[in-house]
């Protein structure tokens, strides 16, 4: 959410920004509205004032100035409910408009309405030439008994997987390892939940305008979040964060669901795009300082890109255009990792810079060591989300035989030389 003394003050940016993130508000209709709203405050303001001093007056009053002065307080205080009440609906209605308000993107984003504008900035690593036909993950699978692809979906719907023996074994240690990876690097490991009140969704920024992607509990008045970041923005929300507390640093922990509505016909085979996951979160919270968001932004990448070198998976970084970054995105690079059976290169992380957008949102704010209080920034990056990781490493480090020879930092969490 945008601060309305900076839309005023920025218009252009703002004006900008909305044609370049391609959102649906009226920045006109925004700014009518806060005229309409502060202008109805300062009328209630001044009636109540009068209210008060007919009222004072009333004691003193003759009987028949007391009648008088009882009719006009009862008036100004007529007036004075009515114009509250329009005015609540005005501030309800702009509060709304506020929400879509676009977070103004980094300078370097490539401007274009979607995901054909993004560009490649770096590609790490050599994609695996092989001396046979490779099969892809779902084959794999099948072929050594790691799962039941099909039989769980019998149980479980469409998109919803059953990993087996050494698989399930790997996909555990995994996040076990990139949440340690995480936590030597300063960050503090966090379980959240994956359910939260609607209120967790707005401050993240997910609604109002993706609601048909998530899942909801009505009877408990909860969703079922997609990521970590929605529980961990609400976690300081209303707080006043004193400067010596931060960066605040979390690796989070949960189950992710997403409905992956209007997302059909997109990688129903496999595990690319399932309703349940898990994921590690990389997740900050520091000063309202551009070139200490910059600094935290390329460090959550670097940890990311970490963890795939390791993994010894093959990737490139994407620089998100401006219609792909999302509505509150100041900065958004994805990394993109190789898997051979599609030919090409599928996002497996995404890291964001936010600014205040998120914070103001949360309403999340620190005392700077001047005393001041202001919007703090956040920033977040995937560290690693199964299965859909499992995609590029069974098949990148598949052999002739139909196996998966580990890389050399998962033989030594795993044990053994082969999955």
């Amino acid at each position: 959410m945008l601060g309305l003394d900076f839309v005023k003050a920025n218009r252009e940016a703002v004006e900008q920004a909305i044609r370049d993130k391609g959102v649906d508000v009226d920045l006109d209709q925004v700014l009518s509205l806060d005229g309409e709203v502060r202008a109805a405050k300062t009328e209630i303001d001044r009636l109540r004032a009068e209210r008060n001093a007919v009222s004072a007056r009333f004691k003193d009053a003759s009987p028949e100035e007391k009648a008088e002065l009882g009719r006009q307080a009862k008036e100004a205080g007529a007036r004075a409910s009515e114009l509250e009440a329009e005015s609540a609906g005005k501030d309800a209605e702009l509060k709304t408009l506020l929400m879509k308000l676009p977070g103004i993107p980094y300078a370097g984003a490539p401007v274009g309405p979607d995901e054909s504008f993004n560009q490649v900035i770096r590609t790490e690593g050599a994609v695996p030439q092989f001396d046979f036909e490779p099969l892809d993950h779902v084959a794999l699978i099948e072929k050594n008994g790691w799962g039941d692809l099909s039989r769980v979906t019998q149980v479980s719907g469409s998109r919803t997987y059953c990993l087996k023996g050494g698989l399930a074994l790997l996909e555990t240690k995994l996040m076990g390892w990139a949440l340690d990876k995480i936590a030597q690097a300063g960050f503090t490991p966090i379980t959240v939940p994956a359910i939260a009140r609607e209120q967790a969704f707005l401050n993240q920024g997910q609604f109002p305008g993706h609601r048909e992607e998530t899942y909801e509990l009505p009877n408990d008045d909860l969703w079922l979040a997609g990521t970590a970041e929605v529980v961990l923005t609400s976690l300081h929300a209303g707080e006043i964060v004193e400067a010596d507390k931060l960066p605040i640093l979390y690796a989070g922990y949960s189950p992710c669901f997403r409905r992956e509505a209007g997302s059909a016909g997109k990688d129903v085979r496999g595990l690319l795009r399932v309703h349940q996951f898990v994921k590690v979160e990389q997740y900050v919270v520091c000063e309202a300082d551009d070139a200490q968001s910059a600094e935290w932004h390329a460090k959550l990448l670097d940890l990311a890109e970490s963890l795939l070198r390791d993994l010894e998976i093959p990737y490139q970084v994407i620089e998100t255009s401006t219609g792909d970054m999302g509505l509150g995105k100041y900065r958004m690079n994805d990394i993109e990792s190789w898997v051979p059976s599609l030919g090409k290169y599928r996002e497996t992380h995404s890291c964001s810079t936010l600014h205040d957008w998120q914070a103001r949102r949360a309403n999340i704010r620190y005392r700077g060591a001047d005393g001041k209080v202001r919007f703090a920034h956040t920033l977040n990056n995937t560290a690693l989300a199964s299965p859909r990781i499992l995609v590029p490493l069974l098949e990148n480090h598949q052999t002739a035989d139909g196996r998966v020879k580990l890389p050399a930092a998962m033989q030594e969490l795993m044990g053994r030389e082969y999955l």
